[in-house]
């Protein structure tokens, strides 16, 4: 990787940043210059990460950002220690498949709790800071949130909620300088997609409907990521960035959820 130095003196906040897309996130933003924030349920699988990267330069906050109280929290924990939030990067999210009717109500508050309560709790806490600095807004949608998936409906629901408020705070936010974007995977090696980079006929599906042919790696929406949240992007805002092979291309959305 490049070494460069965009965001030296800058502070970021990677939920979901123990594994797969958000370490490779968080990796990406240390390794030019940023003061990092890790965040997941786990502190354990946090300290992996940040073994890596310089100390003086890392926090890890654990916690569930689907509690209403802990976006304060990790926020708050972010200014003692930095003295300021420059980006937010709300990455953390869950998946579901099956068939709608037979979902428990658990199975429905699981993914809305993480993928959109979790995300509106994280901006409502963290914009009076990026009001004071122009800081930005990136997250993590999907493909699945600008089209439908046959055995998805509940991810794709908490998706697309991703994606419309995605540009919903951009309006909100433009005139106090924050600019909000986001970036829409397809499928990525990450845990959540282990059980199709380990199956070599679903994965074979899979790669039928991606135009370059490959999974996405961490490393590929990071470096989107890290876009949007420099001055390279200053004028770029409201903006849901697929970062996924092709598949946005096609006139209808590849239906991931199907095997041939």
């Amino acid at each position: 990787m490049t070494d460069l130095s965009r965001f030296t003196g800058k502070t970021v906040i990677v939920t979901g940043s123990s594994s797969g897309i958000g370490e490779g996130i968080a990796r990406r933003f240390a390794a030019e210059g940023a003061n990092v924030v890790l965040n997941s349920r786990s502190r354990e699988d946090c300290e992996k990460v940040a073994a890596d990267l310089d100390e003086g330069r890392t926090l890890i906050v654990e916690g569930d950002i689907g509690k209403p109280d802990f976006a304060k929290k990790i926020v708050d924990a972010t200014v003692e220690k930095f003295g300021q939030l420059d980006t937010l990067v709300n990455n953390a999210g869950v998946a579901a498949s099956g068939m709608l009717a037979d979902a428990s109500d658990e199975d429905i508050e699981g993914v809305i709790d993480i993928n959109v309560k979790g995300l509106l709790y994280m901006c409502r806490a963290a914009i009076p800071e990026l009001q004071k600095t122009g800081g930005s807004i990136v997250n993590t949608s999907s493909v699945s949130g600008t089209g439908g998936d046959w055995t998805m409906p509940i991810y794709n629901a908490s998706k697309g909620a991703v994606t419309n408020l995605t540009r919903g705070l951009a309006l909100q936010l433009g005139e106090a300088g924050v600019r909000v974007n986001a970036v829409a995977p397809s499928v990525t090696r990450s845990d959540m997609s282990a059980g199709i980079a380990e199956n070599q006929d679903l994965k074979d599906a899979f790669m039928r409907r991606l135009p370059l042919g490959r999974m996405g790696e961490p490393e590929d929406v990071a470096g989107a990521v890290a876009f949007l949240a420099s001055d390279d992007a200053r004028f770029v805002t409201g903006a849901n960035l697929p970062v996924d092979g092709g598949v946005s291309a096609s006139n209808g959305q590849p239906n991931f959820s199907a095997v041939d």
